[in-house]
């Protein structure tokens, strides 16, 4: 199974990023309002059809949602402005969280288990969003993509102290700057110290069925 890559595309200004529009959001699963959700987060250039379709191939029973980033960006969407491949502009990052957060506060009171699956774009901002507030998710997935270094969250030593964490890359992905890939799984697997399953494919940038399959079952222990 291969997943929509995240396009290089040029910057955009900070001065250029519009007011936000409400999410939009496309949904699968369960109809619960009670039940896990999980959240996909798709990558830049990409919309939340691209990945909506990935709720087929994990369990049933959570509620599934898949969020439009709010940026619009070269026929696609982004969930910051860049300032370079994988490296956020922080007042950007910081401004999305704030509209993601205010939508998901709304969908999922406190008590109900939030799952985070971000793939490369979207998985640098599940990491802000679990870099800011660890205890706020059940579990975050970072899908071959890099933690928001430099970008105005925490990354310190023990700060995701038992965390859940699923992290899978690509030995041969050339879409993420490789030092940026080394440097997230050494911090997730290691000084973070989360509860990391952790996983490397020898391809490229993209979902294998392998890690699909092994996604699947990791968010069916959470939930």
């Amino acid at each position: 199974m291969s997943a929509v890559p995240d396009v290089p595309l040029p910057d955009v200004p900070l001065a250029d990023v519009p007011v936000f529009d409400a999410p939009v959001v496309a949904t699968a699963g369960s109809t619960d309002p009670a039940a896990p959700l999980v959240v996909l987060l798709h990558g830049r250039g990409s919309n939340e059809r691209d990945i909506i379709g990935l709720a087929e191939h994990l369990p049933a029973g959570p509620a599934y949602a898949a969020v439009r980033a709010p940026i619009a960006e070269g026929g696609g969407y982004a969930w910051f402005a860049n300032r370079g491949i994988g490296r956020p502009v922080a007042e950007s990052l910081a401004a999305t969280m704030s509209w993601f957060r205010a939508w998901l506060d709304g969908v999922a009171s406190s008590g109900r288990p939030v799952v985070l699956v971000g793939f490369s774009g979207g998985a640098a901002f599940a990491g802000g969003l679990l870099l800011s507030d660890p205890g706020r998710f059940a579990g975050t997935a970072i899908l071959y993509g890099t933690l928001p270094f430099d970008a105005g969250v925490p990354v310190t030593p023990g700060l995701l102290d038992g965390a859940p964490v699923f992290v899978a890359q690509g030995d041969a992905d050339t879409v993420i700057p490789r030092e940026l890939l080394d440097r997230t799984w050494h911090y997730l697997v290691g000084e973070s110290g989360a509860a990391s399953s952790a996983r490397r494919d020898p391809g490229g940038h993209g979902l294998t069925v392998d890690t699909v399959d092994e996604l699947g079952e990791w968010i069916a222990a959470l939930t």
